[in-house]
């Protein structure tokens, strides 16, 4: 049993999804904190600031270590972040010498927000993926039934006939936005040191922030640690792709209980009444979209995040974005599955 329906025993089969759910494990965290701390040593080696032998060491000893877990989750109860056990047991692994290069300039904060850019990155690029599958699934529909007729409804009342592509228009047109949208967006390296200034590297901090960004495959920007925009516009982003499927689910049910004009396959049964075929993906769609919308007034109250870093306004971040991933990552599979579930649509 876990708290999280995303990946409860049972509930993840409706409101889970395999593919992106390893983003977020501790697993993914792990190898993305081991990236940015090899990165950052390959960066300031590549600038003199520390030795080539000792970046190459930490390099190789990253690409194999794994923490002891039992003592991470100890010492994050104690120090309300997971960095500092991390460093020290990747000092203990490096040795003596190494360990004295390791981590220089950097604080909690860079490697936390740093492997969240880098997972995020791969996450929005198979969401990008997914919306151009539905996209391409709507224009299928399009060529099938775009010709026939729907009641067109406004203010749940009938108002005048429409095409089917009045409909899928209305449905596609915001996808493409979006998937436009994930294909641009920014993920920017967070490297501020202990308070966002870069006092521990001088002159060589913006050169080795740059070399940074790149080893990572980020972007290059100024340390956003206590300006949380880079958080907000994603989860924004998300809110706004479930938002739309949600309307594209409930625009389905709609049709669903009227009965006449729309015809799908694969719908859930009853307990109680063998006859039914619920929308339970259609459904869902209208439930991720409100989760999602809730949710995102949480990651704007952590935009409140006070003088050079909250710890507050850090955590709440924690608690809600993964959650608004995977609720985006499930109305993004579960649209796929309806738009492929539908077999006739509008009269002709």
């Amino acid at each position: 049993m876990t708290a999280s329906p995303f990946d409860h025993p049972f509930l993840s089969g409706l409101l889970g999804d395999d593919e992106i759910a390893p983003y977020f494990s501790a697993e993914a965290d792990i190898r993305a904190m081991l990236s940015f701390e090899a990165a950052l040593a390959r960066a300031e080696a590549s600038h003199g600031l520390i030795p080539d032998e000792a970046a190459r060491l930490i390099a190789e000893i990253c690409a194999g270590f794994s923490p002891d877990l039992p003592s991470l989750r100890a010492a994050t109860a104690r120090d309300g972040v997971v960095v500092p056990d991390f460093i020290k047991q990747l000092r203990i692994a490096v040795g003596e010498e190494a360990a004295k290069s390791l981590h220089i300039g950097a604080t909690s904060q860079d490697v936390i927000d740093t492997s969240l850019m880098i997972r995020l990155k791969a996450v929005v690029f198979l969401f990008a993926g997914r919306l151009s599958t539905i996209a391409a699934g709507l224009d299928g529909l399009d060529r099938q039934f775009g010709r026939n007729r729907l009641m067109g409804h406004t203010r749940m009342q009938a108002a005048i006939p429409i095409s089917v592509s009045d409909r899928l228009q209305a449905w596609r047109a915001p996808l493409e936005t979006y998937r436009d949208r994930l294909t641009e967006q920014n993920f920017p390296v967070q490297f501020g040191g202990a308070a966002g200034t870069l006092d521990k590297l001088g002159p060589q901090g913006l050169a080795i922030r740059a070399s940074l960004a790149q080893e990572l495959g980020l972007t290059d920007a100024p340390q956003w640690q206590s300006q949380r925009l880079p958080i907000a516009d994603i989860a924004g982003l998300f809110a706004s792709i479930s938002g739309s499927l949600g309307k594209i689910g409930h625009d389905i049910a709609l049709l669903a209980q009227a009965g006449q004009e729309i015809e799908i396959s694969g719908g859930g049964t009853s307990s109680a009444m063998a006859h039914k075929q619920n929308p339970v993906s259609a459904e869902t769609l209208v439930a991720l979209a409100r989760f999602n919308a809730t949710a995102l007034s949480g990651i704007h109250q952590s935009l409140v995040h006070e003088q050079e870093r909250s710890g507050a306004a850090w955590t709440l971040e924690w608690l809600l974005l993964p959650q608004m991933a995977m609720a985006t990552a499930a109305s993004l599979r579960l649209a796929g599955e309806l738009v492929g579930n539908i077999r006739r649509l509008g009269a002709a």
